[in-house]
């Protein structure tokens, strides 16, 4: 078999798997809008801070495909550019909580005993209360601005995390094979990172990838409240608060924002399904059949 032959019988075998192929469009798709936030600076037509006053609330038209707001700037720059600031401090805010949580997960399955129970049920207090809510006052408290957002949302998001992760734990700490393995020699850092952590990293991944949307609208929720970003700074949250009181009259303004929030939270919440499905163990059961 030639190598095109070979290339096209794995082309066509992935246009055959829905799974695969819904992986993978989703995850070029997540790929080309995380180059698109961080190459954001030179994506823009027009500079998102400069004022132009004479210009200002025009419709959308060639010149400025999404309008401009009150100032004159043009919103499809600042769409742009808030790309940057408004998903990867998602992505910081994902990275956090699965690291807290995963790493407090395992210490409590592990270890068990006092230090589980306590953590457990400091868990419990966090989770007792509504996210968002508990999130207002911990950043209200913190005095508001989008890195002491993240803090807060980190704060009150790491419990989920923690519960799957000593779920899993638990569930793996006396299998066959980390019997074999302590019998062979193996300390306890080397059972905790050579085999329990590349064994719950799946449902930890997928839960992780879920939330980036879950995450990303809890951040504009905040700074649309005014306890994220702070005007100037192009945010898509902070965008549509800005926007907010010309709804009625200059709906663009606010639209253009939310819009790509919306196809943002979308992407990333079909990637999530679709990893999930790929991570099933039927499905990978099937594959190997």
């Amino acid at each position: 078999m030639t190598y095109e032959t070979a290339l096209k019988a794995r082309v066509w075998g992935l246009f055959k798997d829905p799974v695969r192929f819904r992986l993978l469009l989703f995850a070029v798709l997540a790929f080309l809008l995380l180059a698109a936030a961080f190459f954001s600076p030179r994506l823009c037509p027009y500079d998102p801070y400069a004022q132009d006053l004479s210009a200002a609330l025009q419709p959308p038209g060639p010149a400025h495909p999404m309008g401009t707001d009150r100032f004159g700037r043009d919103m499809l720059s600042r769409v742009i550019i808030g790309s940057r600031s408004s998903i990867f401090s998602a992505l910081v805010l994902i990275a956090l909580i699965t690291c807290t949580g995963t790493t407090v997960g395992i210490f409590c399955g592990w270890t068990g005993g006092l230090a589980d129970a306590f953590l457990m049920r400091l868990s419990d207090l966090f989770l007792a209360f509504p996210g968002l809510v508990f999130a207002l006052a911990v950043a209200g408290v913190l005095g508001g601005g989008l890195h002491n957002a993240v803090i807060s949302l980190a704060a009150i998001s790491w419990p989920k995390y923690a519960r799957i992760s000593r779920s899993q734990t638990l569930s793996l700490k006396e299998a066959d094979f980390l019997k074999a393995a302590r019998m062979a020699g193996c300390t306890k850092a080397q059972l905790i990172t050579r085999h329990v952590l590349p064994n719950i990293l799946g449902p930890v991944l997928v839960t992780s990838v879920l939330d980036i949307g879950t995450m990303l609208m809890e951040l504009a929720g905040l700074s649309f409240l005014g306890l994220g970003a702070r005007p100037p700074m192009a945010e898509w949250g902070s965008m549509m608060s800005d926007g907010r009181s010309l709804l009625q009259t200059v709906p663009w303004v606010t639209f253009s924002p939310g819009l790509a929030i919306f196809l943002t939270v979308m992407i990333f919440n079909l990637l999530g399904d679709a990893l999930r499905d790929y991570m099933d163990p039927k499905y990978r059961s099937g594959l190997r059949s």
